[in-house]
């Protein structure tokens, strides 16, 4: 695909941006007692936190940094928001595993992003998401041939799943029969699968690909074809930040479009994690597909070419 030509995109200043809360800042906590991007720029620090292991999403290499789909997201917004407060960002990743916690940093200020999440109506009320960066599902896996992933195959089964996930929600919602077991997280459901203390798993399609490579289990299958809940996954931030917000929607549409319009930094950036020759192994034309679907109704924010003055 060619790279259409359009207005550069202006990037506002912390201040042109309209910091700050509506609420005094003498009602709030020292750490919302300013806006985001003021906090970033104060701190030249943008903090992300999530979990160590899920793969392709967010896990940490031999050093202890963030890497895989999820942190390209997120370094792309720390870019964008470092040109918006006129000085270096640096992302600085904290580990945090459980799902509440992650909610209750973002909501307490102690962190600014936390990428590769479900939407659910319960963060809804202490967060806010931003444009969604992928579609996924929740499926199940389990030693090919054992279960054929129909809700009534999984009525008096071992199903495992993290405690108070989507998945967990889902499963006790379509199929009460099952016997429901918890994890803190899906690396763990996988290794008690992996013991014989489960009949199966159920969690996010790509995560449960990648941690199955990680983890080099044999001979496991996920099903159904059609996953039981399909849903977008965004990055959280902490809410009524919407200048910063605005930035990480603006970060995100660039990446993705970027990738549909064939810009090689963003096609060989996404392929690295969920591309071909991956553990989720999705061709281009699946992943420009999703992002094409994501895009609809979007103006899209295409890099812009120089056109030298002699073609004039």
């Amino acid at each position: 695909m060619g790279v259409g030509v359009r207005r550069p995109l202006r990037v506002a200043s912390a201040a042109a941006l309209g910091l700050g809360l509506a609420l005094s800042p003498a009602a709030m906590p020292p750490a919302l007692a300013e806006g985001v991007l003021e906090r970033v720029a104060r701190t030249g620090q943008l903090r992300l936190i999530g979990p160590i292991d899920h793969p392709p999403m967010l896990s940490v290499d031999a050093k202890g940094q963030p890497q895989g789909y999820g942190a390209l997201v997120a370094r792309r917004i720390a870019d964008l928001v470092a040109k918006a407060v006129g000085k270096p960002v640096q992302l600085v990743y904290e580990p945090v595993a459980d799902s509440e916690l992650i909610s209750q940093k973002l909501g307490e200020g102690k962190a600014e992003l936390a990428c590769g999440l479900p939407f659910t109506w319960a963060r809804e009320e202490v967060l806010d998401f931003t444009f969604p960066i992928a579609m996924s599902g929740l499926r199940l896996i389990a030693p090919a041939g054992r279960l054929d992933g129909t809700v009534a195959s999984l009525a008096g089964q071992r199903i495992g799943v993290v405690r108070d996930s989507l998945a967990d929600t889902q499963l006790r919602g379509m199929q009460p029969a099952a016997q429901v077991q918890t994890y803190l997280d899906l690396a763990a459901a996988l290794k008690a699968l992996a013991a014989g203390q489960l009949n199966g798993v159920i969690g996010d399609t790509a995560i449960l690909a990648g941690l199955t490579s990680e983890q080099g289990l044999q001979g496991m299958a996920q099903t159904p074809v059609r996953p039981y809940l399909r849903y977008p996954v965004a990055c959280a931030v902490p809410e009524n930040a919407s200048a910063y917000r605005g930035l990480a929607n603006r970060a995100i549409v660039q990446l993705l479009q970027g990738y549909i319009e064939g810009i090689p930094a963003d096609v060989s950036a996404v392929d690295r994690w969920i591309g071909p020759g991956t553990a989720l192994g999705l061709s281009q034309q699946q992943i420009r597909g999703a992002f094409d679907a994501l895009l609809l109704g979007v103006e899209p924010l295409r890099v812009v070419v120089a056109v030298p003055a002699s073609a004039l």
